[in-house]
C-alpha cells in the first residue's frame, strides 16, 4: 500500500512537471507571435483610404497598422521617430526638403500618381481662356514647377531652358501669349479660391477632399507623370520585416483593383 502511494506521488509529480513545461512553451509561443505596430502618417484622400484597405491583410500577418491622417511635418515625424513611415509625397518634393531638414530617408515603394489638372468654374474648355486670365497655382516649389510644365505642354506658356531640380516660378516664363496672370497661394487654398479666378491647377488629393469631380478637369497630366506618391521610411529601417510586409501588402493586384474602381482617372496605380 505504501509502495502504491509513493508510485502515485511520483506520477503526479511528473504530470505537474510536464504541465509546467507545457505552460512555459505556450507562453514562449504567445510572446513570439506578439502583434507589431506600424505607425504611418498619410494624407486623408486617397492615401489613408488605401491604407485602411490593407489593414485586415496586415492584421493577419500580426501587424497593427496605425494610421495618422495628416500631412503636417510628415518627413520630420519620420526622422524624429514619431512615426515609422509616411505616404503623402512625390520624389521631387521629398528631395527638395530632405537636405534642409537632414532627413536620411529611403523610399520603401511607389504606389500611385494623382494627376494634377486644370479646373475652372467659369469656362468649359481651354479655348475659352481669355487674355490676362487669372490662374491659381501653388507656392510649393516642386509642385509649382509641375503645374507650369503642364501649362507648357498645352502651349499656354514656355519656360526658359535649363531649369533644374524641379524648381520654377512664373519669373521663369519666357513666352506667355495670353499674358496669363498667375496667383501663387498655399496648396490648401486652391480649391477654396477657385470660384474667384478663371482657373486653377490643383492636385487630385485636394480635389477629392473638396468634393470636386476629377473628371471635370479641362486637362490633366497623363499616367506617365514622374510624380508618383511614395511610402517613405528612415534609411536604417528599410529592411525591417514589418515594413517589408507593408510594402508587399500595398503592391498587389487587389490594391490596384481597389484604386482603379474607387478613384477612376483621379488616382493611377504605378506598380
Amino acid at each position: 500500500m505504501k509502495f502504491k502511494k509513493i508510485l502515485f506521488a511520483s506520477i503526479m509529480s511528473g504530470v505537474l512537471l510536464l504541465g509546467g513545461c507545457g505552460t512555459k512553451s505556450a507562453d514562449k509561443t504567445s510572446t513570439s507571435s506578439k502583434e507589431v505596430t506600424i505607425k504611418i502618417m498619410a494624407s486623408v484622400t486617397p492615401h489613408t483610404e488605401i491604407l485602411e484597405h490593407i489593414k485586415p491583410v496586415l492584421k493577419k500577418e500580426g501587424i497593427n497598422l496605425q494610421i495618422i491622417s495628416s500631412d503636417e511635418q510628415a518627413n520630420e515625424s519620420v526622422r524624429d521617430k514619431i512615426v515609422d513611415a509616411n505616404y503623402d509625397q512625390h520624389l521631387p518634393y521629398l528631395r527638395s526638403v530632405a537636405k534642409e531638414i537632414h532627413f536620411d530617408y529611403s523610399v520603401l515603394c511607389a504606389v500611385d500618381v494623382e494627376p494634377i489638372g486644370f479646373y475652372s468654374k467659369k469656362i468649359k474648355s481651354i479655348d475659352e481662356l481669355k487674355n490676362e486670365a487669372k490662374i491659381l497655382i501653388t507656392n510649393d516649389p516642386s509642385n509649382e514647377y509641375r503645374m507650369l510644365v503642364l501649362l507648357q505642354s498645352k502651349g499656354l506658356i514656355k519656360l526658359k531652358d535649363g531649369i533644374s531640380d524641379f524648381k520654377a516660378t512664373p519669373k521663369d516664363i519666357v513666352d506667355n501669349p495670353k499674358n496669363l496672370k498667375f496667383i501663387e497661394v498655399d496648396p490648401g487654398l486652391l480649391t477654396r479660391n477657385l470660384p474667384e479666378v478663371d482657373g486653377a491647377i490643383i492636385n487630385t488629393n485636394r480635389v477629392l477632399e473638396a468634393g470636386i469631380d476629377p473628371k471635370t478637369a479641362l486637362f490633366r497630366e497623363d499616367a506617365k507623370s514622374p510624380y508618383a506618391n511614395l511610402v517613405v521610411v528612415r534609411k536604417v529601417d528599410e529592411k525591417r520585416p514589418e515594413l517589408q510586409k507593408l510594402k508587399a501588402a500595398l503592391l498587389t493586384d487587389d490594391v490596384r483593383k481597389f484604386i482603379n474602381e474607387k478613384y477612376g482617372v483621379a488616382v493611377v496605380p504605378v506598380f
